[in-house]
């Protein structure tokens, strides 16, 4: 019966990288509402909440390829150095770049953008978005 539940939950589960691309596209919607001039944010509040999203985004991303490769949700990180160490452990040995890309993302994503709210350039934030993204794509291969 175990074997039947497991199947069921399976077959509802969004494919990988699925929760993370809505949190994604969620972003970009909140970014689309966002009042500019030029290149220039206007208001920081959609662009911290667009950023947050972002980041909470790439997170799933790793939560989902840890899972897929074994873990339980249990064991998934709970902290930015237990992310760190699952990269190292599960990803940095086939793939040292998406470590660094990861470490860029949570400086960029979270704390420039959400945290401190240092960010407010299109293009910039565009290009964040952008690289968020890549990433996602990467991991869920």
């Amino acid at each position: 019966m175990k074997a039947k539940r497991q199947s069921l939950q399976d077959k509802f589960r969004p494919a990988p990288s699925g929760e993370a691309i809505r949190y994604l596209n969620n972003a970009k919607e909140i970014l689309k509402k966002a009042p500019r001039e030029g290149r220039v944010y206007t208001d920081i509040k959609p662009v911290r909440e667009a950023c947050s999203t972002t980041y909470l985004a790439v997170l799933i991303g790793i939560d989902e390829y840890l899972l897929k490769h074994g873990l339980t949700e249990k064991e998934l990180p709970k902290s930015i150095d237990g992310y760190r160490q699952m990269l190292r452990k599960y990803v940095s040995v086939h793939n040292g770049k998406l470590f660094r890309e990861f470490d860029s993302l949570y400086h960029v994503l979270h704390i420039a953008g959400y945290y401190r709210g240092d960010l407010y350039d299109v293009v910039l934030i565009r290009d964040a978005l952008n690289s968020a993204q890549q990433f996602i794509t990467k991991i869920s291969k």
